[in-house]
């Protein structure tokens, strides 16, 4: 049987929910569904499958529930976009879930160590810049005298 790509993360995983997400379905469908009788699915006349399940299969849940004001932030949680990038560095494709990555895991602790020294230089070349000046304006105080 093939799933809605809805159903499925892209690596053709179901989707899982948490603990907390799980609670949060819950509660959804005993406040706002229409179609849910006291444990009951009205449409499908036999427990409601989606109440009890840790995936999301239900069709609507899917399409009604999740598009609802309340569920909205359940669906953005449930189908958080994980997009493929390239890594500046090295070229290698990697999955982010920040949009303002550029680089893979291996590149980024490079990356950064090389920011790191060159702030770390340019520092000490400002620090060793307002030494110097302070020192001149000692030694022009000194030739005053």
């Amino acid at each position: 049987m093939q799933l809605q790509s809805i159903q499925q993360k892209p690596d053709v995983s179901l989707i899982q929910m948490t603990r907390r997400q799980r609670q949060a379905v819950i509660r959804l469908i005993r406040n706002i569904c229409c179609n849910y009788d006291s444990g009951n699915c009205l449409l499908s006349d036999s427990i409601c499958t989606q109440s009890i399940s840790r995936t999301v299969h239900c069709k609507t849940f899917r399409l009604v529930l999740l598009e609802d004001k309340e569920g909205l932030k359940l669906k953005s949680e449930f189908f958080r976009d994980e997009t493929i990038k390239h890594c500046k560095s090295c070229g290698k494709t990697y999955r982010s879930r920040s949009n303002n990555a550029k680089y893979c895991t291996e590149c980024a602790k490079r990356v950064q160590c090389k920011q790191k020294a060159v702030y770390a230089r340019k520092r000490r070349e400002d620090s060793r810049k307002v030494d110097a000046v302070k020192a001149s304006d000692c030694n022009a105080c000194r030739g005053a005298n």
